[in-house]
């Protein structure tokens, strides 16, 4: 008999399919009672399921519970319809369910199987995956059920809907045991060059940005009835930087793709020139994905069935409010006090979390800004018709218009950075005395200095898990994407003083802008990607620091991005603790470290920073435990501990210089500038992880 965890595993398989049906690759089947057969098959559930379990090799048992969930919101979601956190109705139907789902008392595994059995029966597939994902990250007793990647789950939101065709017909044709060839994407299947912004299609439509930006809002919901699960440490901070730093990532993108930097939305009632058709069909609703056309404007939304009755004249009354509490520098609370206004507490105001500290006056402008956004096609529900992708965490970043809403948020933070309530760092805070950077560099393998080539790759994703009413067996589709050779930095320190201890902290940044002109640091502070950063021992006098590309603080590697989690007993390390594994699993993709560059090459500006461990030094609570797997801490945090670095995020360049005007001048002793070359090498390579074929 299979343990309970290895039950929980098989609610991630074929998420469409009934729960009456076998499950996973050996065909387990859940032997179901009436109390769990779904709505829809009330008459003649048991019966199909003890059918199917008589060729199943597994039966898994489900214990009575003395009372079932009522999910009197959630079950009122059709389970052919789309789900969106973006929608205050979808929101109090999840809350309804997480809620469900924390409140068993832990180590009762039996009655939460039940509970989660019970659950994927009678609700909405994409709520319940939502729902089951975020309960098992944050109960205590359920850390170690692997999570599935949710790219094999939902494939459906991450590529060319032609493919599912080909997939089914591979599955049915094609014996289980014979190796099939993979089903290739095409790279350009949106849009042709025609239209400017899909120069920048390879990275908005690349599957693990998307699956980056999907798993760190599982990480950080921004709404449950249970505090403790949103109100992680500097999580509002956190939500600024995460994106300030893919706004960042992709100005660079648009440099080297000769377009200039994205204008943010700030007029709210001006047309959108940006189009986006985005060739998506979703298996859940059986619909394609509304496309946007070119110059639609925001409208007032009046959707009852979403909760959603609100016009631009309320966001604009809030747009103020936020205004006026970064020109003053004080937020009001809820019960009329004041306080001081920090990045945190902006970041809870603008998305906005439960940590909000005063919804009404402050509303929740990042939140409806994606809902007007992905309902300019239909905003009083006319036409019945859904949302666009830009309303779905896994598929919001493939809209251009994305990036120009963002730009906007991003701005507002940016203002309170340059806001007399944010001073600029003095030379005290920036310099580190003993310390002398006396060379920095980049080496790439084959000998090259200070060049970093990029590359295409193609590799293989498994669409089974997704195949709802399809034959068994993996099916793969072939995606291009984006990847770099593997380098390391070279950084020669004289030390001074006696062995310590600091913080390197590694950038880059266009050397040039748009216009190909040096850049001022007040703009060019904003286009700063961070690479690295890490803790490191100084022994007195020389020391060289070698850090690999591999090991970076903000990246997961591509297992972990594109895992296949059902040979969990395979032996890996990182794979030795699930709960590790599930945490890290957020994190920027390694294969998109680097930004593409250019087949001339691309001009870059290499910046290292020893800081001083003093002031960045954190005090981990004694209960606190590190993780053994490769920790993206620069966006994701770290499980159950503080961030950290005390520093603000972004350190030295999230706010202006009083003194500096170029990058040039900015540098102090303990950093270190260089000159680096970005270059396309523009060939296509197979990744040689991908399984055998014919």
């Amino acid at each position: 008999m299979s343990s309970v965890v290895d039950s929980m595993v098989l609610l991630f398989d074929r998420p469409n399919e009934p729960i009456i049906t076998p499950k996973g690759d050996k065909g387990a089947i859940f032997q179901l009672t009436e109390s769990f057969v779904p709505p829809e098959y009330v008459n003649n559930g048991v019966e199909l399921n003890n059918r199917f379990g008589d060729d199943a090799t597994e039966r898994i048992p489900l214990k009575e519970l003395a009372e079932y969930p009522k999910f009197p919101n959630a079950s009122q979601l059709p389970s052919d319809a789309d789900f969106s956190l973006f929608l205050p109705r979808h929101q109090i139907m999840a809350t309804e369910v997480i809620d469900t789902f924390m409140n068993v008392p832990e180590n009762e595994l039996q009655d939460l199987l039940s509970t989660f059995v019970y659950a994927r029966a009678n609700l909405n597939p994409q709520l319940f995956n939502y729902c089951y994902t975020v309960a098992l990250m944050h109960r205590p007793d359920t850390k170690n059920v692997p999570i599935q990647n949710f790219a094999e789950t939902f494939p459906a939101k991450f590529m060319d809907s032609k493919v599912f065709a080909k997939a089914r017909e591979a599955a049915a044709v094609i014996p289980e045991n014979v190796p099939r060839i993979p089903i290739t994407i095409p790279r350009d299947y949106t849009a042709t060059d025609l239209e400017e912004e899909h120069r920048l299609a390879y990275w908005r439509e690349d599957i693990g940005v998307n699956l980056h930006h999907w798993h760190w809002h599982l990480v950080y919901p921004f709404t449950a009835t249970q505090r403790s699960i949103v109100a992680k440490d500097r999580r509002g901070e956190l939500f600024f930087y995460m994106h300030q730093q893919m706004i960042a990532r992709y100005n660079g993108e648009r440099l080297n793709n000769a377009l200039r930097r994205v204008q943010k939305f700030s007029n709210w009632r001006e047309p959108i020139p940006e189009a986006y058709y985005p060739k998506l069909d979703s298996l859940t609703s059986s619909r394609g994905w509304p496309p946007r056309q070119a110059n639609m404007t925001w409208r007032d939304l009046k959707r009852p069935v979403d909760l959603l009755d609100i016009t631009i004249d309320q966001m604009e009354k809030w747009r103020t409010a936020i205004e006026e509490a970064i020109s003053t520098g004080t937020v009001i609370k809820s019960d009329g006090t004041t306080a001081s206004l920090d990045i945190d507490t902006l970041g809870n105001m603008l998305e906005a979390s439960i940590l909000s500290p005063n919804i009404e006056l402050y509303g929740s402008i990042h939140n409806n800004g994606h809902s007007f956004s992905a309902y300019m096609h239909d905003p009083e529900h006319r036409y019945l018709e859904s949302f666009g992708v830009i309303a779905d965490e896994a598929t919001t970043m493939r809209d251009p218009f994305f990036y120009r809403w963002h730009a906007w948020i991003d701005d507002v933070f940016q203002r309170h950075k340059e806001s007399r309530a944010v001073r600029p760092y003095t030379r005290s805070q920036l310099e580190n005395p003993g310390v002398q950077v006396t060379s920095v560099a980049v080496e790439t393998d084959g000998g090259q200095t200070n060049v970093l080539n990029t590359f295409w790759m193609m590799s293989d994703v498994d669409l089974s898990r997704g195949l709802d009413f399809s034959d068994r067996g993996p099916v793969y589709a072939r995606f291009t994407h984006l990847n770099h050779r593997p380098f390391k930095y070279v950084i020669k320190v004289n030390n001074t003083g006696s062995a310590r201890a600091c913080t390197v902290r590694i950038f880059i940044a266009p050397k040039f802008d748009e216009r190909n002109l040096a850049w001022n640091l007040s703009d060019q502070r904003k286009m700063c990607i961070e690479m690295d950063r890490f803790m490191q021992p100084l022994n007195a006098g020389e020391n060289t620091i070698t850090r690999l590309s591999t090991q970076s603080s903000l990246t997961i590697p591509f297992e972990q991005t594109f895992r296949d989690l059902s040979p969990q007993s395979g032996g890996d390390p990182k794979r030795t603790n699930l709960a590790e594994f599930n945490y890290c699993g957020c994190g920027w993709p390694q294969h998109m470290l680097v930004p593409k560059g250019t087949e001339a090459g691309a001009s870059y500006q290499l910046f290292v920073m020893l800081s001083n461990i003093d002031f960045d030094r954190v005090e981990q609570p004694k209960s606190a435990s590190g993780l053994s797997c490769v920790e993206a801490f620069s966006f994701c945090g770290l499980k159950d501990r503080l961030y950290p670095d005390k520093r603000s995020m972004g350190f030295p360049f999230d706010r202006p210089s009083s003194t500096a005007t170029t990058l040039e001048t900015f540098i102090l002793p303990n950093m270190g500038l260089q000159d680096i070359t970005i270059r396309l090498q523009n060939v296509t390579e197979t990744n040689p992880r991908n399984p055998p074929t014919q």
